[in-house]
């Protein structure tokens, strides 16, 4: 059972948390469907800090003797599937950075074709004087 000096310091701590994550989506820090990983993560850790025999329950029907072992388990395997979520935006947005530049890259051969031709962009054909 933790100590109720803990649990209240702990749900003090999960409500600031709350408050970080909501004035960062207030800021536009973070977008709307990245701050949903977060507000996961903190919905876990409030249920955790409410309900603590909840984590000691599943950490016994994965057969864990300890419960310490068991609760750095788990918040390894939280940090390791937020990380990789966060690699798959990363991985992501690299790809449509590189299809962007490369669609500018072609637009500007484009650009420069044409003054080449003598024509700018209305398609008309240069006065020289």
């Amino acid at each position: 059972m933790i100590p109720a000096t803990l649990r209240v310091t702990l749900i003090a701590a999960v409500i600031c948390y709350f408050i970080v994550i909501l004035y960062f989506l207030k800021q536009k820090a973070l977008n709307l469907k990245y701050t949903l990983l977060w507000l996961v993560a903190g919905f876990t850790m409030g249920i955790l800090v409410v309900v603590p025999e909840l984590l000691v329950r599943i950490i016994h029907i994965f057969g864990i003797q300890d419960n310490m072992n068991g609760l750095f388990s788990f918040a390894i395997g939280f940090v390791i599937m937020i990380l990789l979520s966060l690699t798959s935006i990363a991985s992501r947005q690299n790809r449509k950075i590189r299809t962007l530049t490369q669609e500018i890259a072609i637009l500007e051969k484009r650009v420069r074709d044409l003054e080449k031709k003598g024509t700018d962009l209305s398609g008309q054909t240069k006065v020289e004087g």
